[in-house]
């Protein structure tokens, strides 16, 4: 079967494999390259994308101070950080680090509690998100097709 595919790469590619997880694409593509085949120009592509997104946990006035106290913390630690680069005391060093954390953290949690707020409970969860396929098929151009299936017809497990 030849794919001929639009935008930017418009070069025939014929499929040598459908796979149900994105590993196994890719060991196929593993295995194509320890055995000498030209891999560059060869494709993964997804197909039957769905989104997903999987409920983690109900966002509550706490968990938002807490995770905007943990992410102030980090800008209020690189900030200090920074301030102190210029410091000219060496013992005004690890104060002004801590200041930096202590702000940050501080200002973090504020910042969570009001953003949670403004929210009045529309997307009260915590939640990840990733685009999923239903199949993973491994495409290589025409002219190197034969010698894919060749290799693949000696491929174990």
């Amino acid at each position: 079967m030849s794919v001929a595919l639009s935008g930017p790469i418009r070069t025939n590619r014929e499929l040598i494999g459908s796979y149900g997880s994105y590993e196994e694409a890719q060991k196929v593509v593993d295995y194509l390259s320890d055995h000498g085949f030209t891999v560059e120009g060869t494709l993964i592509v997804g197909t039957g994308l769905h989104s997903l997104e999987r409920v983690i946990a109900r966002m509550t006035y706490l968990r938002a101070a807490g995770w905007g106290a943990a992410s102030g913390a980090w800008f209020g630690f690189l900030i200090g950080l920074f301030l102190a680069v210029f410091s000219t005391m060496v013992a005004a060093v690890l104060p002004v680090v801590l200041w930096g954390l202590l702000w940050g953290a501080m200002a973090g949690a504020v910042f969570g509690l009001i953003s949670h707020a403004m929210l009045g409970g529309q997307r009260d969860f915590v939640s990840e998100s990733a685009l999923v396929a239903d199949r993973y098929e491994v495409l290589v151009e025409s002219e190197h097709a034969a010698k894919a299936h060749q290799l693949l017809r000696g491929m174990t497990g």
